[in-house]
This record gives C-alpha cells, structure tokens and sequence, in this order.
C-alpha cells in the first residue's frame, strides 16, 4: 500500500506515502479522515513522503472536492520529504488556498516538523 494513516493523538494524524501514490489509494484515506472530521476536527496532519515516486498518471488529481467540504477542518499540515517534492507536494496540498499553514520540511529536519505541527 503506499498510502497509510495512523492517529498520533487526539486530531494528529501520520499519513505515510511510499512508492507511487494511486488515486483509489488516496481517495480511501481521505474518506477515513473525513469520519475522523466529523468526530471533532480540526485535524493536524504529518505527512511523510517515504521513498516517494510520485503520483500514478491516471485518476482525477484535479479534484478539489475535500478541500472545498473539508479544508477548514484541518488546521496545520507538515509535509516531510526529498527536497525535490518540495514544490509538487505543496501545489498538491493546496498550500496557497489554504487558510491553515502548511509547511514543507526536509527528511532530516522530521523533528522539526513535528515540533512545528504541536504549535498553536
């Protein structure tokens, strides 16, 4: 699988990303934090781009639709990863659009991101 969610404590999540990243994959995770949502958001996210190989070619990546019924439900995202996903991962999160901070960190600089994600 190369996509998996784990709760790190109450609305903190870890989404781990490995390999090539397929839309089924992610479309099923985003409908497990929607009912994390709907339990008392908003949510903090963590996530870890692991030995990342991008995004499959197919699937309609361009779909918006949880950002626009649930962007407001999440409060912070740290994206940890290789340095050269800086830029795609961040357009891919919607960092611009988003009232909530997101931020990129490097591999080596998880802690950090971390730290960053506990911040009020």
């Amino acid at each position: 699988m190369a996509i998996s969610a784990q709760r790190e404590g109450p609305n903190r999540y870890r989404l781990e990303i490995r390999g090539t990243l397929g839309k089924a994959e992610f479309d099923r995770c985003l409908t497990s934090l929607v009912s994390q949502i709907e339990d008392g958001g908003p949510l903090r996210l963590m996530v870890v781009l692991d030995q990342f190989d991008g995004w499959e070619a197919k699937g309609a990546w361009n779909d918006i639709g949880f950002y626009i019924q649930h962007g407001d439900a999440v409060g912070r995202i740290a994206i940890v990863g290789d340095e050269r996903w800086r830029d795609l991962a961040l357009m891919f999160a919607v960092a611009d659009l988003r009232k909530a901070p997101v931020e990129f960190f490097r591999t080596e600089d998880a802690a950090a991101a971390s730290t960053w994600l506990s911040k009020s």
